[in-house]
């Protein structure tokens, strides 16, 4: 199996694990930046870790930053940033696993955005199946308990807002993040993928950190009296982010993505067995169809 599918299975089951954590933050705790914050402050030590051991024990030379390396990173960790922030604002408006669903519209627009700014174009089976995980994406959207009214008002709603614009800033921030680490010279996958992941997580901590201090300066503390949960919110992110990062350094972000629409099958599993949220009958399909996609990228990556 090529190493870009297992980091990107491994990515999806624990950012699903990192979604779990942050909502019970967000609905128990701590406001949207501070769940968001929390993520990022717990997983910088982490990161620097797991990059300086990885470095020491592979014998490896820093690779060397080439140009465009600073506007991909930070670019990608700004973006990355505000779209969990979207996603957690999400989690009060939806039911948990159609608020992460929601957030898969990055996939179509992962696969724009990397044609746009790095030239890289999919095969016409990973666009069939972007295309069935999108209509499942809509699906989705329709909130059953609003079934009397009209459609466009069905479609078009606050959540749908949240699910969008963090499935944009999603997809900007994956293809930013490959930018990022082909910007690097030298070194092999994982170690490029750490020194570009420590550079975001650092701008993303600083940037919200500076952000809570001066608007919600009680967050801070409240994150680090969380930290029980907070903590595990970082681990989970630091492995989560490693998996999809060397998936990055391996694979086109539209590829990665695609597949890791199978995080929904993860989160379906918690919502219905964990949470104990019930399930209508229209988001079934969505789900449904979201699984086809899911298997028709599969199915092109081992071909890659």
């Amino acid at each position: 199996m090529p190493l870009w599918i297992i980091a990107t299975l491994f990515a999806a089951f624990m950012q699903n694990l990192r979604f779990v954590l942050q909502r019970h933050l967000k609905v128990t705790t701590l406001s949207t930046g501070g769940a968001t914050w929390a993520r990022f402050a717990f997983a910088a030590p982490l990161v620097a870790l797991a990059l300086l051991i990885y470095k020491s024990v592979s014998g490896q030379a820093w690779p060397q930053i080439g140009s465009g390396y600073w506007n991909y990173a930070i670019s990608g960790a700004l973006a990355q940033m505000t779209a969990t922030a979207c996603v957690v604002a999400l989690f009060s408006r939806r039911n948990f696993y159609v608020g992460i669903t929601l957030k898969k519209s990055e996939v179509i627009l992962t696969a724009l955005i990397g044609l746009l700014v790095l030239g890289e174009a999919v095969r016409g089976s990973v666009l069939v199946a972007i295309g069935v995980g999108f209509v499942g994406v809509l699906v989705l959207s329709d909130p059953p308990q609003e079934d009397g009214l009209p459609w466009r008002a069905r479609i078009f709603n606050a959540a749908s807002g949240f699910g969008l614009a963090s499935g944009l800033l999603f997809g900007i921030s994956a293809v930013c993040y490959r930018g990022a680490i082909l910007s690097l010279e030298g070194g092999d996958a994982p170690l490029r993928a750490a020194m570009a992941l420590l550079t975001a997580t650092i701008v993303q901590t600083a940037t919200l950190g500076l952000w809570l201090a001066l608007r919600e300066p009680g967050q801070i503390s409240a994150v680090f009296a969380s930290w029980r949960i907070s903590s595990l919110t970082g681990l989970t992110s630091m492995l989560g982010s490693m998996g999809w990062f060397i998936a990055f350094a391996l694979q086109t972000a539209a590829y990665v993505k695609a597949l890791g629409q199978v995080e929904l099958l993860f989160t379906f599993l918690f919502s219905a067995f964990w949470l104990r949220e019930k399930t209508s009958r229209t988001e079934i399909i969505g789900i449904a169809l979201i699984i086809a996609s899911l298997a028709l990228v599969l199915w092109a990556g081992f071909r890659v």
